[in-house]
């Protein structure tokens, strides 16, 4: 009898990593939803203000799940194929299109400007997404062909990409900068962000560093400073530290272009 219990727990652990990727979905799906609620009527004048805001934490908090069913899936021996498939569709989601909404629904907010203005915008968030899309592809073809990955990303990962989005959103909105003064660097940067998805520009795997910041204390350190920073302003060490990180991709890539380094690869 107890045999049969145990079969049947670890028969339910399997659908814990599957039920944290459904939790990344739903957070981005509410994201879109909260994005296209901005000109609802019964939406109160003075919600409308934080309604960018609300959007851009639920896109970062469903990176909380996003690490987490990877991390259970390998805990509990439940990496499958069709994890994998679920993973990258929650992740179009919640990475890919609740950012593109979320930038044109910053333009869709200012009733005033001219149609020309908003067609610039589509698409420039038609560039996000399909940067977006590219880039989860790819990384799924990799994986089925079972390639093996170093510690460096091929691109900007689609989490990255949508973290730059929505910490410069609450960035703005700390230094109490309205959206309707800055609602046309989103789009382009989410453009900027695009291309970067599908670029040969290679960036740092900061979940396999972080597991072998275990066996560093130089590491540990960073780490450390980096979760005092965090809590202390989580806004202002977000928006550094992503975009901190995405600059200093560039500057890699460009200064082995310069050296010669990048010739073999």
């Amino acid at each position: 009898m107890k045999k049969n219990i145990d079969a049947t727990s670890i028969k339910w652990l399997k659908y814990v990593p599957n039920s944290l990727t459904l939790c990344n979905s739903l957070c981005g799906f509410a994201s879109i939803i909260v994005a296209l609620s901005y000109n609802n009527d019964q939406v109160l004048p003075g919600v409308q203000n934080y309604v960018f805001i609300v959007c851009s934490w639920l896109i970062l908090g469903a990176m909380i799940f996003d690490c987490l069913d990877g991390f259970a899936a390998r805990m509990l021996k439940a990496t499958s194929m069709h994890g994998l498939q679920m993973d990258s569709l929650a992740d179009m989601v919640t990475f890919g299109v609740a950012p593109a909404t979320l930038l044109t629904a910053l333009t869709y907010s200012l009733k005033t400007l001219e149609f020309r203005h908003t067609a610039l915008v589509w698409v420039l968030a038609a560039i996000y997404l399909g940067g977006a899309a590219l880039r989860l592809a790819t990384y799924n073809v990799h994986a089925m062909l079972e390639k093996k990955s170093d510690d460096k990303f091929h691109g900007l990962p689609s989490p990255g990409a949508a973290a730059a989005i929505c910490t410069t959103v609450l960035f703005y909105n700390k230094l109490g900068i309205s959206h309707t003064d800055y609602w046309w660097v989103i789009p382009v940067y989410g453009a900027v962000l695009g291309f970067l998805m599908v670029s040969p520009v290679r960036y740092l795997h900061i979940g396999k560093w972080l597991v072998s910041a275990v066996k560093s204390k130089r590491k540990m350190a960073i780490v450390l400073v980096f979760l005092i920073l965090a809590i202390l302003s989580p806004v202002y060490t977000g928006f550094i530290f992503i975009n901190v990180y995405i600059l200093l991709g560039l500057l890699i890539a460009f200064w082995n272009l310069l050296t010669g380094k990048n010739k073999e690869a």
